[in-house]
């Protein structure tokens, strides 16, 4: 039986070398380049060999991430760090970038692919498109259900997170940080936009609520569940925490290696109240099974708390200079406390109720601490950093591999010795045995030579021993021998898993039909009716008001979240995923969407051949960037792309599958938020304004300021950019008759 593997975190060696200990199947990783994880320490390409040929001596697989989108002058040095990973042996790496996928296959046939969550793997469509160009795998969207992934029938490895942090929005699909911050999710920078404060308002009115971080999900934990993930159709299970602590990694890596093995043991599944406890005081947000397993609202998201909660230690008062606690839970000097004021400290020094200094106290006792964090009154305190569990966590014995050893000892033969881990096997021989003529080598002094592996990655399972009476071997020629067939063994598991063959990549010529037009995307009837009779285009995410007014200037914009797409013949489409572009291009016109994140020619390249004869660039793009797209496009397929730009309006932040409006609005009636007119917008506390929008049950947060580089419209026109589109949000007729003008389109 093919068990499922667990794919542990590290962002650092430590953190590797602690998840290879506590039974790690696979680690996945980053060097310094193109990892989603930007702020992780990550690894040199020195320790990428190093880490990388450890992990094959124990039997672990490395997974190194490259799931960021690559610009066009990156590709060279992109390709170049991917070729120095293949040749060092890396299992697979996981992928982003459409373009860069296409040209990894071409370059490096023999290197696995796994598609990373951030390609928005949420359909059967787009996985099977994954698995027809050779992706070995998919990291599948954290928003899909178990029964849901039960569904995606396509023989392809699925991974899942199965613990540890959530994103509110799809991955991949999160333009937040680098709308607000300049720092780019899909470049591995986010700023944690979601984890910040918000207040909800609809029609200019306040929602109260009981917390005020209204986008930040729970951890997820699905310890409890595991039985269930275990008997899907699941290859790997993946846990969350590059950015976390080794002893984090190490704890639930240990967990999961303990349930997944009673599980192929038939075993009881059981968490213990104190192992609870324990991942509580590592990190939490409160714990929730996730999408995993339908939670919703109060269950997924905790708006009280965006950071680690830790655990309950006791009650606090604030005394003359220093805090008195009364304790709920021990305490160590050195642990990391928390107050109801949301500051923290390490407990460098802990005091007595006759302040003396101790290095720790029991529950039910009372114990003082210095006020380093201005405490005020009185308040629940939190332990989030306990030292003595940290200490436990890496006491742990050395990971060693099960070796059997036969040994052949035959008087005029030379000493011959076997040695297999159950997948190789190492014969080798060494010197004669020889009569003895004083002191006879006896069947234990061979069994106590050949177990001597204490110092080496292997633990002996069985060892056998076929011997003559009364012969002599020298001392030597038994050590040597030992250490030839354990180090012919570390040789063959550190070997290659595929043969490295590097090709380089070949340009098709294609033929593009170039279009001219300004496309309008319209939010409401009222701006379609007034721009129907214009020289636009004309996109509309309302299906209804699509076929109302259809005809060959009106597109529909499909949803960018479709677990099932619908048949469509003979429509206009604009693709808002790569699904929909496979689905549709065969019997539809298709362009697609600026949210298909196209940063350089390759990915656009693909579009093109999938069919889609336009296709907008992604906002990450600034002029420079759309300039060696352009060139590079031009000088590889000699031709012109169909391409389009963004240059007026907001964009989607972030895509929900969770409603969270459901959460404080009609919560007790049947649900008609994505139907009413009513304005709902969030607003940070730069008194900055976000739109939401709630569409077919998933929620769309739009940016708070408009992009406006319709000046620059010109300049985009001296590159060959022909297309150029206006997402409009709530602007009245004269507002769009003032762009209209801009452009020389007024009747």
């Amino acid at each position: 039986m093919k068990k499922v593997e667990i794919l542990s975190p590290a962002g650092n060696k430590e953190m590797f070398y602690t998840a290879l200990e506590n039974g790690a199947d696979a680690i996945y990783l980053a060097g310094k380049l193109y990892g989603a994880r930007g702020y992780a320490d990550n690894f040199t390409n020195e320790d990428l060999k190093e880490v990388i040929s450890y992990a094959h001596l124990y039997g672990v697989k490395v997974y190194v991430t490259i799931n960021t989108l690559i610009y066009e002058n990156e590709v060279k040095g992109f390709t170049e760090y991917v070729k120095y990973l293949y040749l060092n042996n890396v299992d697979a790496v996981l992928m982003q970038d459409l373009g860069m996928i296409k040209l990894v296959r071409e370059m490096f046939p023999n290197l696995p692919i796994h598609a990373s969550t951030q390609f928005h793997n949420h359909n059967k469509e787009g996985i099977k498109y994954l698995k027809e160009i050779g992706v070995k795998r998919v990291v599948l969207a954290r928003e899909l259900s178990l029964d849901e992934i039960k569904q995606i029938d396509v023989d392809i490895e699925k991974e899942v997170f199965v613990y540890g942090a959530l994103c509110i929005s799809y991955s991949g699909c999160c333009l937040a940080s680098y709308c607000l911050k300049n720092r780019s999710g899909n470049r591995g920078l986010c700023a944690g936009i979601c984890r910040l404060p918000y207040e909800l308002y609809y029609d200019k009115k306040k929602v109260e609520t009981e917390g005020k971080y209204l986008l930040s999900p729970k951890e997820l934990n699905t310890l409890s569940n595991l039985r269930e993930i275990l008997n899907s159709n699941i290859d790997s299970i993946k846990i969350e925490g590059r950015m976390k602590s080794p002893a984090y990694v190490g704890y639930v890596t240990r967990l999961f290696r303990r349930l997944v093995d009673e599980y192929y043991n038939n075993e009881a599944m059981t968490i213990s109240e104190e192992e609870i406890k324990n991942l509580k005081k590592l990190y939490n947000r409160d714990f929730t099974l996730g999408h995993l397993f339908n939670e919703k609202n109060s269950k997924l998201m905790n708006i009280k708390a965006p950071n680690h909660m830790g655990y309950p230690l006791g009650m606090a008062e604030a005394t003359s200079n220093k805090i008195k606690i009364y304790l709920t839970d021990d305490i160590a000097q050195g642990d990391g406390i928390r107050f109801a004021n949301q500051r923290g400290m390490i407990v460098n020094y802990l005091y007595d109720k006759n302040n003396l200094l101790i290095n720790g106290a029991k529950k039910g006792e009372i114990v003082y601490v210095d006020n380093k964090v201005d405490f005020q009154g009185k308040g629940e305190v939190l332990k989030t950093l306990d030292v003595l569990l940290e200490e436990k966590i890496k006491d742990i014995p050395k990971r060693k591999v099960k070796v059997d050893i036969k040994i052949r000892a035959k008087l005029n033969e030379p000493l011959k010795a076997m040695i297999t881990d159950g997948e190789h096997e190492i014969i080798n021989q060494l010197g004669m045995v020889e009569k003895s003529i004083n002191a006879p080598i006896k069947k234990q002094e061979l069994v106590e030579r050949f177990s001597k592996l204490n110092d080496t990655p292997f633990v002996l399972n069985d060892i056998e021993i076929v011997s003559d009476d009364n012969i002599f071997i020298p001392v030597k020629i038994m050590n040597e021998l030992r250490r030839t067939i354990v180090n012919k063994l570390i040789t063959a598991r550190t070997k290659a898993t595929y043969e490295p063959v590097i090709k380089e990549a070949k340009n098709q010529k294609i033929n593009i039909l170039k279009t001219n037009s300004y496309n309008f995307l319209v939010r409401n009837e009222e701006q379609l009716k007034y721009l129907f009779a214009k020289d636009v285009n004309i996109y509309i995410t309302d299906y209804d008001l699509y076929k109302k007014y259809k005809s060959p200037k009106v597109f529909y914009v499909t949803d960018r979240v479709s677990f099932n797409l619908p048949d469509f013949q003979n429509e206009n489409i604009m693709a808002s995923n790569l699904s929909s572009i496979i689905k549709y291009s065969k019997n539809n016109l298709v362009y697609s969407d600026i949210y298909l994140n196209v940063i350089n020619s390759f990915a656009a390249k693909e579009l093109f051949d999938l069919g889609a004869k336009k296709v907008s660039l992604s906002i990450e793009n600034d002029f420079e960037d759309i300039k060696n797209i352009m060139d590079s496009f031009k000088d590889k397929y000699s031709t012109i792309p169909n391409f389009d730009v963004l240059v007026y309006g907001k964009v989607e932040l972030m895509v929900l599958k969770h409603c969270f409006l459901k959460m404080f609005l009609n919560k007790d009636k049947k649900c008609n938020l994505c139907k009413d007119n009513k304005k709902y917008y969030l607003q940070n506390d730069l008194k900055e304004q976000f739109r939401v929008l709630n569409r077919n049950c998933n929620s769309y947060i739009l940016s708070s300021q408009k992009i406006d580089l319709v000046d620059n419209i010109d300049k985009y026109k001296e590159l060959g950019i022909t297309n150029f589109t206006f997402n409009l949000d709530d602007e009245s007729n004269e507002q769009i008759e003032d762009i209209l003008v801009k452009l020389g389109l007024k009747n």
